[in-house]
């Protein structure tokens, strides 16, 4: 028989095989979908273009890898679109610490200037996270990678806005936003994170202007009374109502303000007075709307005293000072002039900047919004109808409260990189109007007007990625790409997107695409976290580098724990301070497969007869098991991939391959090796379990698949067929009857373990079969059973010959029953004495405890728990004892 045309090294190192492979995938052209076929695509969410790669990237981008594999294996012309967001706040940021360090600031430059060098850094690390994307075979069509900011996109993007503006759905609004003192800009809802804090309500009295006394407010922020133009009751609080209408005189400010009712206040809240900040809290906001009160601004951008806009109601003693510190010294004020009541434990939520942590003020500023309601309605609707789908379910309810009250899109952002408004204001008539181009004259003046100023912010970054879905392929024009590739299939990301990102996806495909949404799922996965069950972070130190997991395990151990470590939208547990425990299973399979195909292929010779020219005939039990088994996995591993339940398919191909396959039939079949139906069987099971598995472990599946007899040279595994299952090699019966052969074997493992008997000690088993349990079917596997029990005989008509019964039994299937002769084996006798010793402790527990449970006092006076407890361990001792006699009987113990 010709030997292997390969040799396989003895272990598996995937840093000689990782990058030579993705090399091979690129150049075949592997991640490009064919110019026919059925589309199935997914559009990556597309990272910052200053970000690095992390475990949370690895998880959601292998997952969304493991389906566009599995559906191009399936035939699928599968597109993976990837692409980069150029990030609006987060790139500027970086771009102005590197200023800060050079002594310089965004304004010493000047915004042409400014945006030019943040393009410079974006060319020189914007294909940073892209290239580390590859590390973890992530395989995307490269050839249609994006970016929000390119010139095409760009265009997309300010269509969009032209359009909303001609619809009527933006427009310009004066009100309290989120504000980022650090950032410089105005935050949406989403953006400006509610993070629980322990912090302090204070009590002040503000003085009734007429002497009669006083009344008390409580507030969280002293700082912003500088700010206050009122002070309101609930009108139906009889605290409140004898003093509306009146007067209070504002500490510090010494300004008059009235007293006033609405409705809106909580009269649980402190004492039921509250202060009015209408410039600097969005409900007093709606108050001061409401009552017609003055809104003067006390604070400046960047979160210090002051400003402009403050009415003289700050003092000079504050001006400039941090609001922070200004809080400490505006609290030693109140306690200096007796207007400090009191100060109090109070936790609540205070909202923090998203990019920076920094703690958000709300500030009054003229903003541009989307009308949101209109957007949000239709798309709630087709939600509700089925036409698309949230998994995990439990995100619905979460999902339809958010749309339900959804509010207004603050779009616009106080930053210089990201797409400029393009909203232009003539200076000498005052038109206003948006563009699609840069207008040189005002259309509504006679010989141009004046001079055209430009809306100096930028769009929200969010409002550039809604459109990622079409954008990405070519939208506003009518592209092939467009019309093949839109509605895509499958959305994968995080469920703290869901409002920012996901939702706006759907109501803007719906209302540009000709309300056709733009996934049929949205897949929402779990979060990684360490063993203390805290996401990981930079700040607490606990996060894990994709790239290190790769160099010292390989790809495919780093997408097998990630796949493997959790179940639909579960998060998943590592240990950034081990991460040999944490990526072991990964790295074992992938020995364990190596190992596997190492024995597999040095067996098979250059032509291995296919399955289908094996006569059945020629199948023994053990050949008929596998291939059935082989057709459950490809049945249930299918199942699970189509549900996204990723980690069971995972789990039932890892099954197959350790259990059945290696463990089982390899073993099983190794004395036939030389039959040709035994080879095809192998041959057949294994391609089939490398199929299945590629998926999850793409690259150790390539380099095995590869030394199968009869593969070209140009094969690969990445684009052959998908398994499917064969109805004509299903055999239920054979399944039965080879677990009835396995289960024998596993009883007799048991005994020998139970005895303590040497692995080389050879024994004498007999199996008595009753019931529906067939001697042809041992018979047939008697050789099997033999060799992998380790026996020096089989009966299969009776019990073998036992000295005065000395034997050990086990029953399985319909009653039938394994009797193994365990003289000569083990001391008999001594067996007998540890036995008897045993049984004769435990007979001593259970008086004791017997005595304990029959005492009434002990009964009454112990907890329940504790009484249930001890009843369970009665329980249990006495079936363990009875275990023992047993024992002591089959050894014929006097």
């Amino acid at each position: 028989m010709p030997g292997p045309e390969f040799e396989l090294p003895p272990q598996y190192d995937p840093r000689a095989v990782e990058p030579s492979l993705y090399q091979r995938w690129l150049a075949a052209g592997v991640f490009q979908p064919p110019a026919t076929g059925e589309p199935y695509v997914i559009v990556i969410p597309p990272p910052n273009v200053t970000a690095v790669l992390h475990v949370g990237h690895a998880l959601n981008n292998i997952i969304q890898d493991v389906l566009i594999r599995f559906e191009r294996m399936r035939g699928r012309a599968a597109e993976w679109l990837p692409g980069t967001d150029h990030a609006g706040i987060a790139t500027q940021n970086v771009v102005e610490k590197q200023l800060t360090a050079e002594g310089k600031t965004r304004f010493d430059l000047g915004r042409e200037a400014f945006v030019e060098r943040v393009w410079a850094f974006v060319r020189e690390t914007g294909d940073t996270i892209i290239e580390q994307l590859k590390i973890i075979g992530c395989s995307c069509d490269w050839s249609r990678t994006r970016f929000t900011f390119d010139a095409a996109y760009s265009r997309s993007v300010r269509e969009t806005f032209v359009r909303l503006w001609d619809e009527g759905l933006i427009y310009r609004g004066h009100r309290v936003i989120h504000w980022c003192p650090h950032c410089l800009t105005a935050l949406s809802d989403e953006e400006a994170e509610h993070h629980d804090t322990n912090g302090n309500l204070y009590h002040i009295k503000y003085p009734l202007v007429d002497g009669s006394g006083f009344v008390t407010v409580a507030t969280t922020r002293p700082e912003t009374l500088l700010g206050d133009t009122a002070v309101a009751v609930h009108p139906e609080d009889p605290r409140g109502r004898p003093y509306v209408g009146k007067k209070v005189r504002l500490p510090i400010a010494n300004v008059e303000i009235p007293v006033i009712a609405d409705e809106s206040v909580d009269k649980e809240f402190g004492t039921g007075f509250v202060k009015v900040t209408p410039a600097h809290d969005a409900n007093d906001f709606e108050i001061g709307v409401r009552h017609k009160l003055a809104m003067p601004l006390v604070m400046t951008e960047d979160g210090k005293m002051g400003g402009t806009e403050d009415a003289g109601r700050v003092p000079p003693d504050l001006a400039g000072v941090d609001r922070f510190e200004a809080r400490k010294r505006i609290v030693k004020q109140l306690e200096a002039a007796g207007l400090l009541v009191k100060i109090e434990p109070h936790p609540h939520s205070v909202r923090r900047c998203y990019r920076c942590d920094t703690v958000v003020e709300p500030r009054l500023s003229d903003q541009w919004f989307v009308k949101m309601k209109p957007l949000a309605e239709p798309v709630l609707a087709a939600y509700r109808q089925g036409e698309f789908r949230i998994v995990p379910e439990r995100w619905r309810a979460t999902f339809e409260h958010w749309m339900e009250n959804i509010r207004d899109w603050n779009i616009s952002r106080q930053l210089w990189w990201g797409h400029r408004i393009p909203v232009f204001t003539c200076t000498k008539c005052g038109c206003q109007w948006a563009s699609r181009t840069d207008p040189t004259e005002c259309p509504e003046c006679d010989g141009g007007g004046g001079p055209i100023e430009q809306d100096p912010d930028v769009l929200d970054t969010w409002f550039s990625s809604w459109l990622w879905p079409f954008a990405t392929f070519g939208w506003p024009q009518r592209t092939e790409d467009l019309a093949r590739f839109y509605p895509g299939h499958t959305l994968v990301t995080a469920p703290e997107i869901l409002q920012l990102w996901v939702s706006r996806m759907l109501m803007s495909g719906y209302h540009f695409m000709d309300q056709r949404l733009p996934f049929t799922t949205v897949y929402l996965t779990g979060t990684v976290r360490d063993t203390k069950h805290r996401k990981m972070s930079k700040s607490l130190g606990n996060g894990i580098d994709p790239r290190d997991v790769v160099r010292l395990y390989g790809t495919d151990a780093l997408r097998w724990t990630l796949i493997g470590g959790g179940s639909l939208g579960a998060d998943v547990i590592v240990d950034p301070d081990d991460l040999e425990s944490t990526f072991a299973p990964g790295r074992n399979f992938a020995n364990k497969l190596w190992n596997i195909g190492r024995f597999i292929l040095s067996q098979l010779p250059r032509d291995v007869p296919t399955i289908d020219g094996v006569q059945r005939s020629q199948l023994t039990l053990a050949d008929r098991w596998i291939l059935s088994r082989a057709q459950a996995t490809i049945r249930e591993s299918t199942a699970s991939l189509e549900q996204f339940r990723l980690d069971e398919a995972a789990k039932r191909c890892f099954e197959f391959v350790w259990n059945e396959l290696a463990d089982w039939y390899v073993e099983a079949v190794k004395p036939r090796l030389d039959d040709p139906a035994a080879k095809a069987v192998l041959a057949y099971c294994f391609d089939v379990a490398l199929r299945l598995l590629h998926p999850v472990v793409p690259f150790i599946t390539e380099e095995l698949w590869q030394k199968l007899p009869g593969r070209k040279g140009d094969e690969l595994i990445a684009l052959t067929d998908w398994p499917l299952r064969r109805s004509e090699l299903e055999n239920a019966d054979a399944d039965a009857q080879f677990a009835r052969v396995k289960t024998a074997i596993e009883h007799i493992r048991s005994i020998r373990a139970e005895y303590r008997i040497p692995p080389k000690t050879r024994l004498a088993a007999a199996i008595a079969l009753r019931g529906s349990d067939r001697k042809a079917t041992f018979e047939g596997e008697r050789e099997t059973i033999v060799r992998l029990a380790q026996l020096v005989s089989l009966t299969l008509d009776g019990a073998p010959s036992l000295g005065a019964g000395e034997g050990a039994h086990a029953v399985f299937g319909d009653g039938s029953e394994v009797v193994v002769a365990l003289t000569g084996a083990i001391d008999v006798q001594q067996e007998c004495r540890r036995l008897a010793a045993e049984s004769e402790r435990l007979g001593k527990l259970i008086g004791n405890l017997e005595a304990r449970l029959s005492s009434e006092n002990f009964v009454a006076r112990a907890p329940a728990d504790v009484v249930a407890r001890e009843r369970d361990k009665e329980k249990t001792w006495r079936e363990q004892r009875d275990v023992l006699a047993g024992k002591l009987r089959a050894l014929g113990c006097s």
